[in-house]
């Protein structure tokens, strides 16, 4: 494997460990404010700490320089010498930003030059007494030392007047082995001034006893700048402990080099040679009970599966076919194999499945920087972290949740002297639930505040043209209001909300998931709005549909129930539409036949099926010929294997090789509604 693409691999894995180190430093720093508990600040140092060396070892020297503020920070608050103040932990939050700002530049491969750091440096520096360091540059002496947890003492020398530093590197020959370079060592003391190297070969065995993977050489190195000793001793942080390493103050211009007379650390001993391509030993180990898995790789292991269901699909004909003296053979060993088809399906399906705490992790901090800044008093609680739900829903529900908490924190919940009016607590509450619910997965966010304001949210719509002032709405009907395009209440534009963005990206995006969303308030008591998610989007729980020739699939999830009609629940209306009176109250028919374009069997319509659909608080009667079985389907892009489809969300494949299409409910409405009369759309 080439060195670049190996040295790549394991920089990813820096920068994966280094975003989960950030994400236990924020979670540990928001705990500190309820209780200052000396295991979480050994926590978050250490996660600190691993990222600073991190990012030495692989030469980010301006991610290792401005943490090193943050980690002499923690270590004085860890030993007691400073107080876990509000302050302290507000700016450690902030430099957890700065640092993951600097991560993603990096990953990124831009100039990692962030405009945050060098003024939270000065704060860190001011609030550490350290004011020396202001104008020097970042990464350099504007960093302030400490000697570095768990690495040896060095014995006090006078630095004042130092002019440069003699250094004598003698490493252990497994230098190769644990991934370091001496090279990137070198760069890395080259950016204080000028350096000078010279190589010591005395150890360099006869050819044919020379080991590649280990290190013979030593060095003697010449730095002219006014560095002081930490700073040093931090570039050699994850090689010192099996290292001989001389650190000689030089007190004048240095002008020559010379063998140093005594050495500061323990001479060089023999070390067990460490297995090739080891972790760093000052780096945390991967927890042995979970693997990083590439995307893509687990998409391919579930197209494998998919194709492996759609085998057994077509096998399955041949038990009601088949007349062989051997048939019941065949159905036993078919049967097997639906067995064992649906429990590797629903392992591989477990490979890309994650908790939703990776999300709901991100909120902690949201609604302890927003409260702050809105003036309000806030509890958050999380429940259902572990619920488990797709990787791709995960990481697509992440926006619209984010726009759902910050609009319960500006709109719904109150301040404290509101509340205290009100007979309420000063402190409100929000609430992130999720939990599975048959084939779904429902995520609710709760508050206890105001509750939705129905009469202006419906003066709004009137104002805009968006609600006949003669219609009827239910409460339900007028809150669903806030999800179209541009709505909004707020009297003043803010940078939290009231730009009428976000709530039509919130119901869009999640119909664009195949789920749907629905919102209930009282006044004074709260709103909740409940998300319904399906579990996966590569596999679909589905009912197959015949019009005519074709076949056809909807989700289980969007189906209400499925009716045959009869001629006087069926009643025209201006335009030629019909509509299905429904309980008490009436549904637009869609003749798939004719949206499509396709040939029916049915002459009337009691002759047919209806089926009773719902998306986005919208009811719709599909008049279809037949239901045929419900069964799982693997689902096939149209948008990758063809093009884009108005009505459809995709295709599968059928056990005899026939393609059936997926039909995708809310365009499907959408599409029936943009051909009919406006009446149709109220």
């Amino acid at each position: 494997m080439p060195i670049d693409l190996k040295m790549e691999e394991i920089l990813s894995i820096f920068f994966q460990e280094s975003a989960e180190g950030l994400d236990a430093m924020e979670s540990g720093l928001l705990a500190l404010e309820a209780t200052a508990d000396r295991e979480a600040i050994n926590g978050i140092f250490r996660a600190a700490h691993s990222i600073k060396g991190g990012a030495a070892t692989f030469g980010i020297a301006e991610l290792s320089g401005f943490t090193h503020n943050v980690e002499t920070l923690l270590d004085r608050m860890r030993d007691g010498s400073m107080p876990t103040t509000s302050e302290a932990i507000q700016l450690l939050l902030q430099a957890a930003d700065v640092m993951r700002e600097l991560i993603d530049l990096a990953q990124s491969k831009k100039p990692i030059v962030s405009v945050n750091a060098d003024a939270l440096t000065r704060k860190l520096s001011e609030l550490l007494g350290d004011t020396a360091s202001y104008g020097e540059p970042q990464g350099t002496s504007a960093i302030a030392p400490s000697p570095v947890a768990g690495s040896r003492a060095l014995p006090a020398i006078d630095e004042a007047g130092v002019a440069g530093w003699r250094i004598e590197f003698r490493p252990h020959p497994s230098l190769f082995l644990t991934c370091n370079d001496p090279l990137r060592l070198f760069r890395e003391l080259a950016a204080f001034g000028e350096l000078i190297v010279q190589a010591t070969a005395d150890a360099l065995p006869a050819f044919g006893a020379m080991d590649p993977t280990q290190c013979y050489l030593a060095w003697t190195l010449t730095l002219r700048a006014g560095v002081r000793r930490a700073q040093l001793a931090e570039v050699f942080d994850w090689v010192d402990a099996n290292s001989a390493i001389l650190y000689e103050p030089i007190r004048s211009a240095p002008c020559d080099i010379e063998t140093p007379t005594a050495m500061l650390s323990a001479p060089a001993v023999p070390h067990p040679q460490m297995p090739l391509a080891a972790a760093p030993p000052a780096r945390a180990s991967v927890d042995a009970g979970s693997i990083r898995v590439a995307t893509e790789k687990v998409d391919a292991l579930i197209n494998l599966v998919g194709e492996l269901v759609i085998t057994q699909s077509m096998l399955s004909r041949f038990s009601d076919h088949c007349d062989t003296s051997n048939l019941e053979s065949l159905r036993r060993g078919l049967a097997q194999l639906s067995r064992n088809t649906r429990e590797l399906q629903e392992s591989v399906l477990k490979i890309r499945m994650l908790p939703v705490s990776f999300s709901f992790n991100r909120f902690p901090r949201l609604v302890h920087e927003l409260s702050r800044k809105l003036g309000k008093k806030v509890e958050l609680r999380l429940s259902g972290e572990n619920t488990e739900i797709d990787k791709i829903v995960l990481e697509k529900i992440g926006d619209p949740l984010v726009h759902l908490v910050r609009n319960s924190l500006d709109h719904g919940l109150e301040t404290p002297e509101t509340r205290a009016a009100a007979g309420k607590s000063e402190t409100g509450v929000l609430e992130l639930n999720a939990f599975h619910e048959g084939g779904s997965v429902i995520i609710e966010v709760k508050d206890d505040g105001a509750g939705l304001q129905t009469a202006r949210i419906l003066a709004k719509a009137h104002e805009r043209g968006l609600v006949d002032p003669q219609a009827t709405l239910t409460d339900e009907q007028i809150h669903n209001l806030i999800f179209v395009a541009g709505f909004s209440t707020a009297e003043a534009v803010s940078d939290v909300s009231g730009r009428g963005v976000g709530m039509d990206v919130v119901g869009r995006n999640i119909n664009d998931l195949g789920g749907h969303v629905q919102i209930s308030s009282q006044a004074g008591r709260g709103s909740t709005v409940r998300i319904r998610l399906p579990l996966t989007l590569a596999i679909l729980e589905g009912q197959i549909l015949r019009v005519g020739k074709e076949i056809y699939v909807i989700s289980l999830v969007s189906i209400v129930e499925t009716v045959q009609p009869r001629g006087k629940q069926i009643h025209s209306i201006n335009g030629g539409s019909e509509v299905y009176k429904h309980r008490d109250s009436y549904l637009p028919v869609i003749r798939l036949h004719e949206l499509f374009a396709i040939e029916t069997d049915i002459r009337e319509i009691s002759d047919g099926l209806l089926v009773v659909v719902e998306s986005d608080g919208k009811r719709v009667a599909i008049l279809v010929d037949e239901l045929l079985a419900q069964q799982q389907v693997v689902i096939k892009s149209l948008d990758t294997n063809f093009k884009q489809v108005p009505g459809l969300a995709g295709a599968t494949i059928h056990g005899d090789g026939t393609v059936a299409l997926i039909l995708d409910v809310p365009g499907l409405i959408g599409l029936f509604l943009s051909k009919k009369p406006p009446q149709m759309a109220a």
